[in-house]
């Protein structure tokens, strides 16, 4: 039943919204790609804010990772191809494989994304809820000072 809401609402998402593109592109040190399927505004409010769903296509070559990050809305996920490692603040990180689905809530920090596998490639569906004036649906998390 969840996996069936899910999945209902990405396909809204992706049947209302247009190619367009959202601040969410390439992190600079990885290879892996984000490609902006649709952006949205909806009706609801987020935190008394206007809001926009944002929803992305995530491709994770083998054995790359994406640097920590967070989000400035809660993210719904649901793995397409392939596993991904997921882990978000202190939590364990977590092996998904294909048909899992998956929850951020909003900035939390989104410290593992990566493939584990060796040989295949990783496909993520995301959806991002966030305010429409946000500039940025991932925002890279400060590297940690030595101390």
């Amino acid at each position: 039943m969840n996996r069936t809401l899910i999945a209902m609402a990405f396909a809204a998402v992706l049947g209302i919204g247009g190619l367009m593109s959202a601040g969410h592109d390439e992190h600079p040190k990885s290879k892996v790609k984000v490609k902006t399927l649709s952006e949205r505004d909806i009706v609801e409010k987020l935190d008394a804010k206007k809001a926009r769903a944002t929803t992305v296509e995530v491709t994770i070559e083998p054995g790359d990772a994406s640097p920590p990050h967070r989000h400035p809305g809660p993210v719904f996920g649901y793995v397409l191809e392939g596993q991904y490692e997921h882990a978000i603040d202190d939590q364990p990180a977590k092996t998904l494989e294909v048909g899992d689905t998956f929850y951020e809530p909003t900035g939390c920090l989104h410290r593992v994304s990566r493939n584990p596998n060796a040989k295949t490639r990783t496909r993520v569906l995301a959806v991002v809820l966030h305010p429409r004036d946000a500039k940025q649906v991932a925002i890279p998390e400060p590297p940690e000072k030595k101390k």
